[in-house]
């Protein structure tokens, strides 16, 4: 089977690598692989922390995909030959002031009502989970599911791991896909058996049963920053997220603090006001980060859509869907590539068609044939 993957971020190259290891020829199409999104992600797998009322067949396809992680990586670190910074010492959601712990009540009994896995902790036994955390903290929740991997490690070992098993690059830009064709800006028209449309907040122009599919997919950008730790900071052991801001150590003495969320269409533009805010936000939670060396301001645009969730799915006369992730994009890899290859293969969902129904393509758009 030859397929044509469009997009090269975290999900276009889980399923390329899955794919190709499956036997299928796979050859991906994207003018930068391993940017965009997936380059600038936290990398939080957190399916507790993440748990909305609302959001129910979401939270249940995170945890779906979550089970899949330790297998994942242990695949992935075998074919590629290296280390993704997969993380499972758990999350901690910290209350800064009274309003925050009103918050983080709320989002207990949600979590609890879910029959999630968290313990509401007091300000003594958050500090003893975690030392780096400063004096005026007023509870947490302990999350012990919820983990983190380190984003740049993923999507480089994606990479090796997909050209391992003979996956081919084409450095373009798609313009034009369809059922079985994918049109680049430089004129190229690829054929293939399937085509899987993976691609970020750009979307091509997605041709099914010869119409133009309207694919209700945004940009929302995120600003991220990155220090490193130094003998006088105070570094963090494990991810802790305030109301607004996450904190997430890096194996090598990096850390990760994220992000914002603005409306700003395709403007990546890092802004002093973003660095202020984050910064501000991450000192309160630790005052140690106030000696870390500044290492990174950047922004990226997270693919979202009107119910915040993916699209998965084939369409009838077009390609797979496999977009729109949103926030959950490095989270749902393992999962989304379960069920695009089961669909490239004619196999029975995976998950199962219950858990995978409500991100169907066609409760956005017509797919009749």
């Amino acid at each position: 089977m030859k397929v044509a993957v469009v997009g090269g971020g975290v999900i276009g190259l889980a399923v390329a690598w899955r794919a190709a290891a499956r036997g299928a020829s796979v050859t991906v199409v994207d003018p930068a692989p391993g940017t965009g999104a997936s380059w600038v992600a936290g990398g939080m797998l957190a399916p507790t922390a993440e748990a909305y009322r609302g959001e129910e067949a979401l939270t249940a396809l995170a945890l779906a995909s979550v089970d899949r992680w330790p297998r994942f990586v242990a695949d992935l670190e075998q074919a590629s030959g290296l280390e993704v910074g997969y993380s499972e010492r758990g999350t901690l959601v910290v209350a800064r002031d009274a309003d925050d712990a009103a918050q983080l009540h709320d989002l207990l009994a949600c979590q609890l009502e879910q029959g999630l896995t968290v313990e509401h902790v007091g300000s003594r036994e958050a500090r003893r989970l975690e030392p780096a955390l400063g004096p005026a903290v007023r509870g947490a929740l302990w999350l012990p599911a919820d983990h983190q991997v380190d984003n740049r490690g993923l999507v480089a070992a994606l990479l090796a791991a997909g050209l391992a098993h003979g996956v081919e690059v084409v450095d373009d830009l798609a313009t034009e896909v369809g059922a079985s064709t994918v049109t680049t800006a430089g004129g190229v028209t690829l054929a293939a058996d399937a085509v899987v449309v993976a691609t970020g907040a750009r979307v091509p122009s997605v041709v099914a049963a010869g119409r133009a599919l309207d694919l209700p997919v945004r940009p929302v950008k995120g600003q991220i920053l990155r220090v490193r730790a130094t003998s006088a900071a105070v570094f963090p052991t494990r991810t802790v997220r305030g109301l607004g801001v996450y904190v997430i150590p890096r194996p090598g003495g990096e850390i990760a603090i994220g992000a914002t969320s603005e409306e700003r269409g395709y403007d990546t533009t890092v802004t002093a006001g973003g660095v202020h805010q984050l910064l501000h936000d991450a000192w309160e939670l630790m005052p140690g980060l106030a000696e870390a060396e500044f290492v990174e301001a950047i922004a990226g645009l997270r693919p979202a859509t009107p119910d915040n969730a993916p699209i998965i799915g084939s369409v009838p006369g077009g390609p797979v869907l496999a977009l729109g992730h949103y926030r959950h994009g490095v989270l749902l890899a393992p999962v989304t590539a379960d069920a695009v290859v089961a669909a490239l293969f004619g196999e029975a969902p995976a998950p199962s068609a219950a858990v995978l129904a409500p991100f169907a393509p066609d409760r956005f758009v017509e797919v009749g044939a």
